[in-house]
């Protein structure tokens, strides 16, 4: 009997960098809008809006040639592009000769009058505007768990910090409200970076249209080719004015409205990540989960952590398109092109898996409403010796008098917590000091007085600010697919 040959496993995979966006991290949808495959597809379509728009105003094109490039759009010989590029050490004309080998009764037609950037610039236009799209679904989707969250908790008391030391009460519902509120402010900025995108247009080598110009014959030409072509790619509008390339100050605009939700997910990661550690709140965490190698019983935030780590690289990157715009010299330059490769797409991925890891974050958070409440009783005492005063003063006593002796004890009783170990017996010290006799102490010590107008304060927000918002677009709103790792 023959033995069965066992098949050895290719390893080039695993002897090659993987970037842990595509491996780890990011969507597949991302993933895609990104891809070689979807970028140069796109660029077919804008050759192919080019050419219907040129045939329209009267150019000898034919239906037969528009309809071979149709049939070509995603008829991609890579391989053969690859054999072009190192011919030609020029990417567009790599894909232009293979584009004309899928279709070759268009290939005279193809990029007629055009310069590169009418085609690369175009098409890195449209794939922002579906990578904003996605995101903004992704986050839509996430906002809404987060206000359910913030609805659910709005009255439940929680020990409020500042400076990082026990403040005035609040409540976990406001404090999520204050969350919500720097990803609505970032929603609402994303929106607006995606509905202001603008076609680039066709402006040839300069941005004069000079060869447009002379191919059309009339600067009215020009114009309806222009419009005619940016309405087929989904733009009601283009750029004003442009060089070669649209200015690059727009990809500025886009990847600091990245880097702007960075940090608002950092900041909010980071909150959840110290109340995590002092036993109020946590992220979710999967039965088979594994805290650590070495300590079985720990539960680690890491989602936040991998939140916080990714949030960070995308600040990271908001520096390099503005340093790429300011590096462009009159027209254009090439020195662009390298940077936008690396920075663009890694934005988008990084900003997509942060997305992801929120809206799973949020739509499984523990709390833990002993724990809160014993941390505020720890604190109350202090919390309530305004009222405490007031309530005695109001039966007779004398405010200075009692102030000082409400200091007094309560100087007495941070030394039994913070020396000792203690429990706050300022409440105890109070009852026994007969300057206090006749104060109702179970209304003052009764923490839902001190939480101000923190209930009113979040339902107003949800009802006015968020909730209508996101109905509104409650249809875009895109689950996020379930973590890899």
């Amino acid at each position: 009997m023959s033995k069965r040959k066992r098949a050895i496993p290719d390893p080039s995979r695993h002897d090659r960098y993987d970037n842990p966006l595509a491996t780890r991290y990011a969507s597949g949808e991302m993933l895609r809008i990104f891809s070689a495959r979807h970028r140069t597809a796109t660029w077919r379509r804008v050759w192919v809006a080019l050419a219907e728009s040129q045939r329209a105003l009267g150019l000898k094109i034919t239906p037969a040639q528009i309809a071979a490039m149709r049939r070509a759009v995603d008829d991609i010989d890579f391989a053969a592009a690859a054999r072009y590029e190192k011919q030609t050490r020029h990417d567009v004309m790599a894909h232009i000769h293979a584009f004309g080998d899928a279709a070759p009764a268009a290939r005279g037609i193809i990029h007629l009058g055009a310069t590169s950037m009418d085609v690369v610039d175009n098409a890195d236009l449209v794939i922002m505007r579906e990578a904003l799209t996605l995101l903004l679904g992704r986050l839509i989707a996430a906002a809404a768990a987060l206000a359910d969250f913030c609805e659910k908790y709005a009255t439940l008391p929680a020990l409020g910090y500042t400076h990082l030391q026990p403040a005035q009460l609040t409540t976990v519902g406001k404090r999520a409200a204050l969350w919500l509120h720097d990803l609505m402010l970032d929603l609402r900025r994303i929106e607006a970076a995606r509905d202001g995108l603008a076609c680039r247009g066709l402006r040839g080598a300069t941005g004069t249209q000079a060869s447009f110009l002379a191919l059309l014959g009339s600067a009215d030409k020009v114009e309806w080719l222009e419009r005619r072509f940016a309405r087929s790619l989904g733009f009601e509008r283009c750029y004003s004015v442009s060089g070669q390339t649209y200015s690059r100050k727009i990809d500025i605009e886009i990847i600091d409205a990245l880097g702007s939700f960075a940090s608002g997910v950092h900041r909010i990661c980071n909150d959840i990540r110290l109340l995590a550690m002092v036993k109020e709140m946590d992220e979710p965490f999967e039965s088979t989960q594994v805290g650590s190698s070495a300590m079985p019983y720990k539960r680690n935030p890491a989602r936040s952590e991998r939140a916080t780590g990714l949030a960070r690289y995308l600040m990271s990157l908001t520096s390099s398109p503005a340093m790429t715009h300011a590096a462009q010299m009159f027209e254009r330059t090439l020195d662009d092109s390298s940077n936008k490769r690396l920075v663009v797409p890694e934005a988008f991925l990084t900003a997509d898996a942060l997305a992801i890891l929120l809206h799973n974050i949020f739509d499984g958070l523990v709390v833990y409403e002993a724990t809160i409440a014993a941390r505020v009783q720890a604190e109350l005492p202090f919390i309530a010796t305004e009222n405490i005063l007031m309530a005695a003063v109001a039966l007779g006593g004398d405010r200075q008098e009692l102030h000082e002796r409400i200091r007094s004890h309560s100087q007495a009783a941070g030394e039994q917590v913070k020396r000792y170990g203690r429990p706050n017996d300022l409440i105890e010290r109070l009852r026994g000091d007969v300057a206090f006799s006749g104060v109702r102490w179970a209304r003052l010590l009764d923490a839902r007085r001190y939480v101000g107008l923190a209930p009113q304060q979040t339902r107003r927000f949800l009802r006015a600010d968020v909730r209508p918002w996101l109905r509104k677009r409650s249809k875009l709103a895109i689950r996020p697919p379930a973590l890899s790792v």
